[in-house]
């Protein structure tokens, strides 16, 4: 009985850490729209192109925004406090314009990956990254992101940026990093 109980908690904690795949498509269009087109209502009435994800423009004065370096869409990287998942003021511009940007471009897609520092438990360290992850994606969605377009995923201690047993190296690990799919 007891090897059954067991057996029954472990593939419900298995259930429970899967996440949901994501499809990966380099190709994926994304709409595209030109600021001075749009009307009164926020909707574009003219100029609308399509551009895949990867960045190739469809006119030659047109550049991916998520590739350019002085464009707040080539930050990626949010960092936290020591057993926090309170999202800083300093981060809040970058994020309105990844919002911003998903918002405009229904067709991107993106996954946050929440991490830590190698301080506590694995499972404590996975569900602080989750949380981290979940606060950020609840900003994004207040900007202007649908749920469909950002999917969430912690790798707890088990992804370092870089390696030490220091305050620093620990500062660098406490992070939420965004990926855009197709890049």
């Amino acid at each position: 009985m007891k090897r059954l109980l067991v057996s029954a908690l472990c593939a419900v904690l298995v259930a429970a850490c899967q996440s949901t795949p994501t499809t990966t498509d380099a190709g994926a269009p994304v709409e595209e729209r030109n600021p001075s087109a749009v009307g009164a209502t926020g909707a574009a009435t003219t100029g609308t192109s399509t551009t895949p994800l990867t960045g190739s423009p469809t006119g030659a004065a047109q550049a991916n925004p998520l590739k350019d370096p002085s464009s707040p869409l080539s930050k990626r990287i949010v960092y936290f406090d020591f057993d926090s998942y309170v999202v800083k003021d300093e981060y809040k511009p970058m994020i309105e314009a990844h919002g911003r940007y998903l918002q405009a471009n229904r067709g991107a897609r993106m996954t946050i990956q929440g991490s830590t520092d190698e301080r506590g438990s694995r499972e404590y360290n996975i569900a602080l990254g989750q949380r981290r992850a979940d606060a950020l994606k609840k900003m994004l969605l207040l900007y202007g992101a649908t749920e469909i377009q950002i999917e969430t995923v912690s790798f707890g201690k088990e992804k370092p940026r870089r390696d030490g047993h220091d305050e620093a190296s620990w500062a660098e690990n406490r992070r939420d990093e965004i990926v855009f799919v197709g890049e």
